[in-house]
């Protein structure tokens, strides 16, 4: 083990404006229990010294299980004829949303697929709702629209939006996504960021056909669009989908991928996403070690949840709504964490905490 080689590029990336490509490969190449060890015990400093030590909560509603696309490893896919699906309406969302802020938790996640029937303005009705009746902040995640749209939802108070990249390999992203486009992928991200949405994006580990240098442009990616929060998942393969016959992500993969991103990107919010908590076992703990920030409970209603099915094995499915926030505390307190129950708004543009040096 080359224990100075490590530190000295773990700085070097850290320092760096703009690391180099061969530090970033070289860095999501390692195997030895040793080195990654210290890569997520550096990527957890990192967290402390831009972020804090809290653990901020988003509640996620999944209102709607339509989608009109038919991405290749998406359970929800268009083409998946046995998935059951079904849409809430506004009482039962308002409902869960009442029991996101009855758990002190500050934000509530709109999250759908594609749904081809979403109508902007009983969208736009619901934040209004929202907004006015809990002290929430509103994160909507429903996917590519219009700028009007994205316009229509600003305006009236929703604060954030959720868009992952996937890869941000043009190449890669297109044969993954058939009769979908990687320019109006960027352009949807370049108009919410115009708008002011607060801007998360992410990618998924162990995609078919993924390299080491694509993830490693994945993370230079982030780093480019400054983006507010970023959510990185494990692949994790479903039975409907065209890539069901190939292997889940490897779990130390995603973990570099996640500890990577925190020490190049400082201060944005990475979730320890419940696929990482359903890749065989719950590894969401092992992520927030690595870096991560934020936990996702899950408050959509029974019994629709197991009816979301992006990949099988999901975390949490037939618990009630509610149910995670006592997971969450004994999680933050078995790593010394502590549940932060703000709003958790940005921490860029002069987020709060200290920017000292690493031990290394």
């Amino acid at each position: 083990m080359n224990t100075s080689k490590l530190k000295s590029t773990l700085k070097r990336v850290a320092a760096a404006n703009r690391p180099e490509l061969a530090d970033l490969e070289y860095l999501l190449g390692l195997t030895d229990d040793r080195e990654l060890a210290l890569v997520y015990q550096y990527a957890d400093e990192v967290r402390a010294q831009y972020c804090g030590s809290g653990i901020w909560l988003r509640g996620v509603v999944e209102f709607s299980s339509y989608c009109r696309n038919n991405c290749l490893y998406c359970g929800l896919n268009a083409g998946n004829k046995d998935l059951p699906r079904y849409r809430l309406n506004a009482e039962e969302i308002l409902a869960a949303a009442e029991q996101i802020a009855g758990g002190a938790i500050k934000t509530i996640v709109l999250q759908s697929g594609e749904d081809p029937e979403l109508d902007p303005l009983w969208l736009r009705d619901l934040i209004i709702k929202i907004k006015s009746r809990f002290d929430l902040a509103v994160t909507l995640s429903v996917g590519e629209r219009s700028r009007q749209d994205y316009y229509l939802w600003r305006a009236v108070g929703a604060d954030r939006y959720l868009l992952k990249i996937e890869t941000s390999d043009r190449k890669l992203y297109e044969s993954l996504h058939p009769d979908m486009s990687f320019t109006q992928r960027l352009r949807c991200l370049g108009e919410l960021k115009d708008l002011g949405y607060q801007v998360g994006s992410g990618n998924i580990v162990g995609l078919k056909g993924q390299s080491l240098k694509q993830i490693a442009r994945d993370i230079l990616f982030f780093q480019e669009n400054d983006f507010d929060m970023i959510g990185i998942g494990p692949f994790i393969p479903h039975q409907a989908t065209a890539l069901a016959a190939e292997s889940k992500a490897d779990l130390q993969l995603t973990l570099k991928t996640l500890a990577l991103t925190r020490i190049v990107t400082k201060n944005t919010y990475l979730p320890a996403t419940t696929a990482l908590g359903s890749l065989g076992a719950d590894y969401r703990r092992e992520g927030l070690k690595a870096g991560a920030n934020v936990l996702m409970p899950n408050f959509t209603p029974q019994p629709y949840r197991k009816y979301y099915e992006i990949y099988p094995g999901k975390r949490c499915i037939n618990e009630n709504a509610g149910d995670c926030g006592p997971c969450m505390e004994i999680m933050a307190g078995q790593i010394n964490r502590n549940i932060d129950y703000s709003v958790g708004h940005t921490l860029k543009r002069g987020g709060e905490h200290g920017q000292k040096g690493t031990n290394y």
